[in-house]
Formats: structure tokens, sequence, C-alpha cells
């Protein structure tokens, strides 16, 4: 099924090197990423916007704050892991046999 072309584009944009397509959504209306990603306009207020998110179970879906920390604690788990060498396996009697 082929999706048809979304004709309320205010703008593409250009930020950090990377393409933005920005939409004009209402309460209610929604976004098609793929066949498998929807997102849903839930509530508008002054200071933000509800998003509904429907997903498969095997596609994270995460605020970019909360994906920015796991990176930042995954680095910093990275730099203060001690290089430890692995054991080497010495030969039991038995194997040498």
């Amino acid at each position: 099924m082929k999706i048809p072309f979304v004709r309320d584009v205010e703008s593409i944009k250009v930020v950090i090197g990377i393409e933005m397509l920005v939409l004009s959504r209402k309460v209610g209306e929604r976004i098609r990423i793929g066949e498998s990603v929807v997102i849903t306009v839930v509530r508008v207020t002054g200071g933000g916007v509800r998003l509904g998110i429907e997903a498969p179970a095997e596609l994270p879906v995460v605020r970019e704050e909360l994906h920015q920390a796991l990176l930042e604690e995954d680095k910093a788990e990275q730099n203060s892991a001690p290089d430890v060498p692995a054991p080497v396996e010495q030969p039991t009697d038995t194997e040498s046999r």
C-alpha cells in the first residue's frame, strides 16, 4: 500500500545536517512513518504537545533527553571499566593425555 503525499508541509529545513519535515497537525490527526509507526496528536496545551505513538514492540521509542542520558551513561561505564585481560585456559591433566 502506497501512502499518499502529505500536502500540509510547512517547510523542509536543514537542522544539524539532517533534513527535517515540519508538519502542522490538529488534535486527533495522525502522521504515519512507514507501514508500522503512527503518531497521533492527543492534546495541545500552551507549553507542549501530547503525542500518542503506535509502534512495534521491537522498535525502541524514547524521549530524546532519555536517549542522550543513556548514551552518556554507557560512555561513562566504558571509560571507567578496567582493562582486564581474559584468563588463559591451561590444559588439565585429563586433556593432555
